[in-house]
């Protein structure tokens, strides 16, 4: 057993009290340096462990906290060795994503931050990451063709809708392209972006952001008529396994396209008046843009809204983003 799980498994068998360097240091026969290397290593993977002077070090109650050892257990057989990466604090794990797949990181590989200072959302726009959300980025080597590169964002949404229903129990809707709804407001935003090969100018890799929100606590007054949050009585750990384990699967067998039945049975959107806005707008409700009125009428099976606009023309968007007429 490496050192870190040594002294993983000295603070738990401590009922979460207090166990001082010295102490792990002689009953574990390791110098104190080594002790600090392994608290730090097992703090940068999610455990909270305080230090207080004179007292020494105590883990923190682990429920709902990700750690690499507890997302492990969740996943699948054939996902369980895949590297995972998981920090205390990155500014997006997009962008840490996007530096491994440059390393040359391999396909199914997993970035985790328990908190974000510059979350990335669509359209440039910023994603709110407190402390107790699920941040996670997948990198992922495309089989398939990247025509088809909607759909990988469909797929994700998927995933994490049918993640939150089979773990938590809850219903969940899809505002196209990305957005995955409960009760009416949104927990989670999904951002895809491409890795280029500067030798051959081809896209190497796709990087898949997700944000699932597990609180509102703290979150700005102004979005709290929109943004909602899983709560209950579940495991993080679980739901972020799910939520990996079903977004490789659906983008491993993308070209069978068997999550788009269930993309478009969640759609939120499908029947509804909607404005169909084109082009890198930042929506919000202080809009003075009107965008253009339609009728969201289908979604085709490469992820792509149909829409019926007033004068009888029909359009398939790839892009763009759309809002609901209230």
């Amino acid at each position: 057993m490496s050192t870190k799980n040594l002294i993983l498994k000295a603070l738990r068998e401590n009922n979460h009290g207090y166990l001082s360097g010295e102490t792990l240091s002689n009953h574990l026969d390791i110098s104190r340096t080594a002790v600090w290397k392994a608290i730090k290593a097992l703090r940068e993977e999610g455990y909270i462990i305080q230090a207080v002077t004179n007292k020494g070090y105590k883990l923190i109650e682990e429920d709902g906290i990700i750690t690499e050892e507890n997302l492990r257990a969740f996943l699948p057989a054939n996902y369980k060795n895949n590297d995972i990466h998981i920090y205390d604090t990155l500014d997006s794990t997009n962008t840490k994503a996007k530096q491994l797949a440059l390393e040359k990181a391999p396909h199914g590989t997993t970035i985790i931050a328990l908190q974000q200072t510059a979350g990335k959302g669509r359209l440039g726009r910023s994603f709110f990451s407190p402390r107790e959300g699920i941040y996670l980025s997948i990198i992922i080597k495309p089989t398939f063709d990247l025509s088809r590169s909607i759909l990988v964002t469909a797929a994700a949404a998927v995933a994490v809708a049918e993640a939150v229903e089979c773990v938590c129990k809850q219903k969940t809707e899809i505002k196209w392209v990305n957005d995955v709804y409960l009760k009416g407001k949104k927990i989670c935003g999904i951002l895809t972006e491409g890795i280029t090969d500067f030798e051959t100018g081809q896209i190497d890799a796709l990087v898949i952001g997700i944000g699932v929100n597990t609180t509102v606590k703290g979150f700005p007054d102004n979005i709290l008529n929109t943004v909602g949050a899983v709560e209950g009585d579940y495991s993080k750990a679980a739901l972020a396994a799910e939520i990996i384990s079903k977004t490789l699967h659906f983008t491993e067998n993308l070209e069978k396209r068997t999550f788009v039945n269930s993309y478009k049975q969640k759609s939120l959107v499908i029947g509804k008046d909607i404005r169909v806005y084109k082009g890198r707008y930042n929506i919000s409700p202080e809009d003075e843009l009107p965008g253009l009125p339609a009728k969201a009428i289908g979604i085709d099976d490469d992820g792509c809204l149909i829409v019926l606009y007033p004068d009888g023309q029909k359009e398939t968007l790839s892009t763009g983003e759309i809002s609901i007429r209230l």
